[in-house]
């Protein structure tokens, strides 16, 4: 297998999980891109967002972005949900490898996600409400980055992690 292994998705869609089992069966370093940020900064997320705003924690994301489609070493790479936002990054994320846009629906992401309180974007809103709109806006971007997708709802990550190798032939 060359390049890497890019997965893409809305927050709750499993893309750390997968990616460290992911990374693990194929013996490939993982790299969490909200990781990274984190650890750049020394803060977590949420405070960049009443910091910066979205639009600093954005501009963050694509530095890491662009710096990892720089690297030639594969990796299996778990990137934020907005990361696709960004034309400049679905291009990074296409060039760098194969995309896997880890697709679930958004009563699957509710029951994942419903008592984090580490995502900036789902503070003090309606959830239900807030994760179809991000749905909205995003889902057509998921698709026009991977180069094909994984349902995940009702599926442990094992059942997904499965699916991926299958599909990568392993």
């Amino acid at each position: 297998m060359t390049g890497s292994i890019i997965l893409i998705g809305p927050m709750g869609s499993g893309k750390s999980t997968i990616g460290r089992l992911l990374a693990a069966r194929l013996r490939l370093p993982y790299v969490d891109s909200d990781a990274l940020i984190v650890a750049h900064t020394g803060v977590d997320i949420p405070t960049i967002f009443e910091i910066e705003g979205e639009s600093g924690f954005r501009e963050r994301e694509s530095k890491i972005i662009a710096d990892l489609a720089s690297r030639r070493e594969p990796i299996v790479l778990a990137t934020g949900g907005g990361a696709v936002l960004d034309p400049v990054n679905r291009g990074h994320l296409r060039s760098m490898g194969r995309v896997i846009y880890l697709e679930v629906s958004t009563g699957e992401q509710l029951k994942r996600i419903r008592h984090d309180r580490n995502r900036p974007l789902l503070q003090n809103t309606d959830l239900d409400a807030r994760l179809k709109t991000l749905a909205e806006q995003r889902n057509a971007l998921y698709q026009e980055t991977a180069h094909w997708r994984v349902l995940g709802d009702g599926l442990r990550s094992d059942q997904v992690l499965r699916r991926i190798l299958r599909h990568l032939h392993l």
